[in-house]
Parts: structure tokens; C-alpha cells; sequence
């Protein structure tokens, strides 16, 4: 098996390549704090489902066998669709970012990236740890 097949630090990638790309769409709200007619956007919050879920595999549905049979949702194209978000507050050029809402964003934003980015590096940490020559566990299974 190798590192990256470890389903932790499969996550702890997601989550980092989730917290980039959401990094991406703020910084693209607060560049347009003053265009005319701007919504700022956000994307859906991630979920542990979708993080832990290997990439290319399909999700499973339910068949309909009947037409009385309810249909269930429908699946987005992007792991990180976007969700528009309404304004409390608006401009009279009809712009609805709040800088200050938007900068608590990214903030909160890179604080959780980073912590991502500290387990994943302690994560590896450990696993370099765990098979190093020296070490006593694996010296003594081993035979050595």
C-alpha cells in the first residue's frame, strides 16, 4: 500500500485542495469589492462523505423501477459546487461584498488550512518514525 492510499492523508489532501480552491473564490470576491452588479460567491461546505470517497469512483444511486418511486437529488459536476450567497448589505451600484465579512472568511480560511496542512506534516512525521532502521519495534520483529 503506499502513502498517498492511506484514507487520512487522502482526506488531509482533499480538505488542503478545498481550502484552496475556497481561497480562490474569496480572493476573487474581495478583488470585486467595488465592480457594479457583484455578488460574492462561496462553495458548499466540504463534507466528510465526499472527502473520504476515493476520486473516480461514482457514487451509488438508487435505481427507479417505477414511475411512483421518488427520485433522489442530483449529483453536481464539481466536488466544490458553488453556492451564491445574498448580502445583507448592498451598494448602490448593486455590489453586496462586505469587506469585513469576506476578509473573517478568508482568515477562518487559512487558519483551517493550516491546520490541515500541520496533520498532514505530522502525519508523515509519525510514518517516517514508524519504519526508520532504528527503530526498536522494527528491530525486534525483524530479527535484528
Amino acid at each position: 500500500m503506499a502513502i498517498t492510499d492511506l484514507p487520512l492523508l487522502g482526506m488531509l489532501k482533499t480538505k488542503m485542495s478545498w481550502h484552496q480552491a475556497r481561497q480562490s473564490i474569496l480572493a476573487q470576491n474581495i478583488a470585486n469589492a467595488d465592480t457594479p452588479d457583484f455578488r460574492p460567491s462561496d462553495i458548499e461546505t466540504m463534507s466528510a462523505g465526499k472527502a473520504m470517497r476515493p476520486s473516480g469512483v461514482a457514487s451509488v444511486t438508487a435505481a427507479r423501477t417505477h414511475a411512483a418511486h421518488i427520485a433522489g437529488p442530483a449529483l453536481s459536476k464539481s466536488p466544490y459546487a458553488q453556492s451564491d450567497e445574498k448580502g445583507w448589505e448592498t451598494t448602490p451600484a448593486g455590489n453586496s461584498v462586505v469587506l469585513e465579512e469576506q476578509m473573517m472568511k478568508v482568515s477562518a480560511n487559512q487558519f483551517d488550512f493550516q491546520m490541515a496542512s500541520t496533520l498532514y506534516s505530522k502525519s508523515l512525521g509519525l510514518l517516517k518514525t514508524a519504519i526508520r532502521d532504528n527503530n526498536p519495534v522494527v528491530a525486534f520483529e525483524s530479527g535484528r
